[in-house]
Parts: structure tokens; sequence; C-alpha cells
């Protein structure tokens, strides 16, 4: 399977929220979910949009997930090439690394955000709704 993800918050932090977009390797489309967490930072957006993607596999039993993301900064701290500073990122790093062990096999990479649109859609709809809580 193939997860696109996004995240973002309007006003960093603002109201936020995730999208995520599952399809096939062919680009079937298998389902796609968005939602509103309140007020948080981009990067806190982006790791939840990646949990739930996460979350979805291990529910539906998929083991091997290719996991596509605008955020270079998610991507790249979860292939452990940049550190996690944040306190507030920390725990939900921790959290991805579990869920991505659990699931079995992940892959991470980096997309431009045109070859991201339909979760970029997503999480705009996620943060309209935020700004309506």
């Amino acid at each position: 399977m193939v997860a696109y993800i996004d995240g973002g918050a309007r006003g960093n932090p603002g109201p936020a929220g995730f999208g995520v977009r599952i399809e096939e390797q062919d680009g079937t489309l298998v389902e796609e979910f968005s939602e509103a967490i309140g007020v948080a930072t981009n990067n806190v957006a982006e790791y939840r949009g990646l949990l739930a993607a996460l979350e979805w596999a291990r529910r539906h039993g998929v083991p091997a997930v290719h996991v596509r993301s605008d955020s270079l900064l998610l991507v790249q701290q979860m292939l452990g090439n940049f550190k996690v500073k944040h306190p507030g990122l920390q725990p939900l790093h921790a959290k991805a690394r579990l869920l991505a062990h659990e699931v079995g096999r992940v892959r991470y990479e980096h997309v431009r955000r045109e070859a991201n649109r339909h979760a970029d859609r997503l999480a705009n709809a996620a943060m309209d709704a935020a700004a309506d809580q």
C-alpha cells in the first residue's frame, strides 16, 4: 500500500488537521480520511497524519507501507537522518517508530507538494473544520 500523508496548521500553531490517502501500488484509491486536531503546529499535524496512516495499516493487517510525505523534516526524522529535538515531537516520533515496527516494512519518501495534492486537499478540509470548532 501507498500512504500519502499531509498535515498543516493555519497560524503555526493554529487550527490544525491532517489528511491521509491510501492507494494500491497502481494508484487505485483504497480509502481517504482526515481529522481536525484543534490547535497545533504544522509538524505535530504532519506526525498525526503519519500516525493515522500507520494505525490504519496495522488495523487492516497491511504488512508493508510506502509513506509519501511533503514534509522533509518528518521523512528525514523517520529515516534517522535528523534528530528529533523538539520535545513536542519526541513522543509522536517514538509512537510512529513503534507503529512502524508493528506494521512490518515501512518505507518513507519525500515528495513534492504537487505529488501530494490529495492528502493536501484532505488536510485543508480538516484545517477548515478545526477553524470552525
